[in-house]
């Protein structure tokens, strides 16, 4: 502005330069090359805004398949351990490969009672069916339910077969009936009838019906209660009731024996009394009492 206070008119040329964007030095930086790609500051050629450069299509088609090639492997993997396991489980639950073979059947433990082509015929009925689809509880059951057998385990034998080993119920005693004599295993069952007494087995004189229960099961208490060189020796035990058991043993000795009650202190009186050589010629041990043993 000058002295005069006048304001100062741009020239024709200045007002020529307002509003042209700047070229050359006017703007740093910025510029084309000679085959007209823009450059960056020093020059470097620069892609164009929004276009990808031919090295970065690749690797992002690169990456792409890769994906799709995992995926892939992935899907088929999986179908295969699907098909994998259905075959397992078709062969296994369905097929006769893993079938039963009546002839890898094991059996033991059948005692004198229990009839063994009676159990391979209860097994029998399973024939063919897979092991793994096997109702072992079933087949128990279905053998325990066969006369002499007290208790049964069942085990599968891979591939084809199985292990029953079996618990009878062997006779410990005979107490008479119409026709014969029943033969009772340790609990008291009875497991079946014989015209004579068993070699070996003593005889109960107990009736079997539920007034004689009481007296038959002290009589069973006392054999039970015996060791085994001394229940080889009897010969017959009575029991009119549970209170009066009466042994008598193979050499004519007479044993009072009671109830059943305090019965392993009574066998223990019984055998010191028999090992005292003055008792050589005893003919009745009465320990129904066993603290206050009488010898006769």
């Amino acid at each position: 502005m000058a002295a005069s206070g006048r304001e100062l008119v741009p020239s024709t040329a200045e007002r020529a330069g307002q509003g042209r964007p700047a070229t050359g030095s006017q703007v740093r930086g910025r510029g084309r090359g000679a085959a007209g790609v823009p450059t960056g500051p020093r020059g470097t050629p620069t892609a164009p805004l929004g276009v990808v450069s031919h090295g970065m299509a690749e690797r992002l088609a690169e990456r792409d398949a890769m994906r799709r090639h995992r995926v892939r492997n992935r899907v088929l993997g999986w179908t295969s351990g699907v098909l994998v396991v259905a075959a397992l489980v078709w062969v296994a639950f369905f097929s006769t490969v893993l079938g039963l073979d009546p002839e890898d059947v094991t059996i033991s433990g059948e005692g004198t009672v229990v009839d063994p082509a009676q159990v391979e015929g209860v097994v029998a009925e399973a024939a063919g069916v897979p092991l793994p689809r096997l109702d072992t509880v079933a087949l128990r059951e279905r053998v325990l339910a066969l006369n002499g057998v007290r208790d049964v385990e069942i085990r599968r034998a891979w591939p084809t077969g199985l292990t029953v080993l079996l618990e009878s119920r062997e006779p410990v005693v005979a107490v008479p009936v119409d026709g014969g004599f029943a033969l009772l295993d340790a609990d008291g069952v009875r497991v079946r009838t014989d015209p004579v007494v068993p070699e070996g087995l003593p005889e109960i004189d107990a009736p079997l019906d539920d007034q004689g229960a009481k007296a038959l099961d002290a009589a069973l208490v006392l054999l039970n209660a015996l060791p085994a060189d001394l229940h080889a020796q009897v010969a017959e035990v009575s029991a009119p009731t549970r209170d009066a058991v009466r042994m008598t043993l193979r050499d004519g000795v007479v044993v009072e024996w009671g109830s059943s009650e305090e019965a392993a202190l009574k066998v223990r009186v019984l055998q010191t009394l028999r090992a005292v050589p003055e008792n050589a010629g005893v003919t009745l041990y009465d320990v129904s009492a066993p603290t206050i043993p009488v010898t006769r």
